[in-house]
């Protein structure tokens, strides 16, 4: 009769799409040990406009106030457009002396007060028009779009099918290079993470939108990229 001999496998599947790593785990008789990951692409739900509202002037109060009338601006343009302004957030409000570096004495010239603004649209029909219309207004010194997806768990769950199918296809092969038959699942863990990209800024500067502004929007007849979901699976099954 032949002795049984205690079988340990552990097999790493890299991909350069997750930077996961496998857990520290205690090698256990008769389980082979796998890792691999998996992805799902989808279209973006929510598209995010971020830009900021600079204004200088000599004195604070009047950068202050400078300010104050383009965010007026900027909440006209939402309102023309169907969209509540307290749908947009302020990320940051900061109010800056600018100084005259040629000077010793670095003598305060003016004042600039600075904040940036973002507002996330579900109704992608509508970018277009705001970004032109901020433009037109002379409201923001940049603007810049991203895509992004907020409802993930379906598309998480769809990676981690996609990761778990092929960690079990590689120790599936692995079990029958071995002689061996793959048993149940003892073991896994899970990672996920979104791919997040960021378009390049729809203006550097209101007057370059003005010079277009009867070209169709920079987005107009695109579709917006697809957003990939990743996962990785870590999963340990028993060998028969």
């Amino acid at each position: 009769m032949k002795k049984t001999i205690a079988t340990y496998c552990a097999v790493l599947v890299l991909s350069a799409l997750s930077n996961a790593q496998s857990p520290t785990l205690t090698a256990m008789a008769n389980t082979v040990f796998v890792g691999a990951d998996g992805k799902f692409e989808t279209a973006p739900d929510t598209a995010l406009i971020q830009f900021n509202i600079s204004a200088q002037a000599s004195a604070a109060k009047d950068a202050y106030e400078l300010a104050a009338k383009q965010a007026e601006a900027a909440r006209q343009v939402l309102r023309s457009n169907a969209i509540d302004p307290k749908a947009a957030e302020i990320g940051f409000f900061t109010v800056n002396p600018q100084y005259d570096w040629k000077s010793t004495t670095q003598k305060i010239i003016g004042y600039q007060v600075t904040t940036s603004v973002s507002l996330k649209l579900k109704d992608f029909s509508k970018i277009g028009p705001v970004t032109q219309q901020l433009a037109d207004g002379s409201v923001g010194q940049s603007q810049s779009l991203s895509y992004t997806l907020e409802s993930t768990d379906e598309a998480k769950s769809k990676a981690v099918a996609d990761a778990y199918r092929r960690a079990h296809a590689s120790a599936q092969s692995l079990a029958a290079a071995s002689g061996r038959a793959l048993g149940e699942l003892s073991y896994a863990s899970v990672d996920t993470s979104e791919n997040i990209r960021v378009s390049a800024p729809l203006q550097r500067g209101a007057m370059a939108m003005k010079a277009a502004v009867q070209s169709p929007a920079p987005i107009e007849e695109f579709s917006p990229h697809t957003v990939t979901v990743t996962a990785h699976v870590n999963a340990m099954f028993v060998l028969k």
